[in-house]
């Protein structure tokens, strides 16, 4: 079973900026906390389940990643968080989404608190929870709080939610405080927001949901926009700075139909 002592910061691999060009790229240093744009290091130890646990290997080539960060097993908000997650299980999987628990504890540890999930949720949590007894890794990823200590005075996990592209790149990242649980609606929410706007070059706009209009990307022009989405298919919104202004592109609001969803063949066609 998992003892937690294997696959240190030693044996996971160093971690690199993302993939997308700027002017200062170059090699983060270990205290330096992931963010968007940097690709996630691959965690490499234990969990409840065994001790050979390799994020990369767990994703694959095609999924994308939900990285759980926890301060510690047996918290309450926590315990309600990966409860709410695992009764999700059907809805990442049809998003094709990899989900992955972190708490700073070993394997038996996670093993009872799963016990306690169930009994509390009525959920059974089947994704792995990496073990950090020592913190070794939250040190190593930069996600330690110093301002935030336990009662023993250690500093605690920050916790946030990592959303990974498959090509291991952080899309998303949010942060709790540990007195707010997570909303899991809201991150199916940007899942979905995130995975559409990955495949088509589309951004969606404030309180958007899945089937709502969404905004063509500025990187598209109008002739771009139009052969890829149908130019009767675009709603341009005109707004005044465009009438007015000339360093303001015109055309940069335009709504078309979420791309995902098919449109129903009128009748009689």
């Amino acid at each position: 079973m998992g003892n937690c002592q294997r696959g240190g910061p030693r044996d996971a691999e160093p971690l690199h900026t993302g993939t997308r060009p700027s002017p200062d790229s170059k090699l983060l240093q270990v205290h330096d906390r992931p963010t968007i744009g940097d690709v996630f290091p691959n965690l490499k130890g234990s969990t409840q389940f065994n001790d050979d646990f390799d994020l990369y290997e767990y994703m694959g080539n095609d999924k994308w990643g939900l990285i759980f960060m926890h301060p510690g097993d047996f918290t309450p908000v926590c315990t309600t968080e990966l409860g709410a997650a695992a009764g999700l299980s059907s809805e990442f999987e049809k998003r094709k989404v990899s989900v992955v628990g972190f708490s700073c504890n070993n394997a038996q540890s996670h093993r009872d608190w799963i016990v306690d999930i169930k009994s509390a949720t009525g959920e059974q949590v089947n994704f792995p929870i990496f073990c950090d007894p020592d913190r070794s890794h939250a040190k190593w990823l930069g996600i330690l709080d110093q301002n935030n200590r336990d009662r023993k005075g250690l500093p605690m996990t920050v916790r946030s939610v990592y959303i990974l592209k498959p090509d291991k790149e952080v899309a998303l990242v949010i942060t709790y405080p540990a007195s707010t649980g997570r909303n899991m609606n809201e991150i199916l929410r940007v899942i979905d927001s995130l995975q559409v706007s990955h495949e088509y070059e589309v951004g969606t706009p404030a309180n958007w949901t899945p089937g709502g209009r969404v905004l063509i990307n500025n990187t598209l022009s109008d002739n771009q926009a139009e052969g890829r989405f149908g130019r009767d298919k675009i709603e341009y919104v005109d707004v005044p700075s465009e009438r007015f202004s000339g360093a303001i592109r015109r055309h940069y609001l335009r709504y078309v139909n979420d791309p995902t969803v098919k449109e129903q063949p009128q009748e009689g066609a």
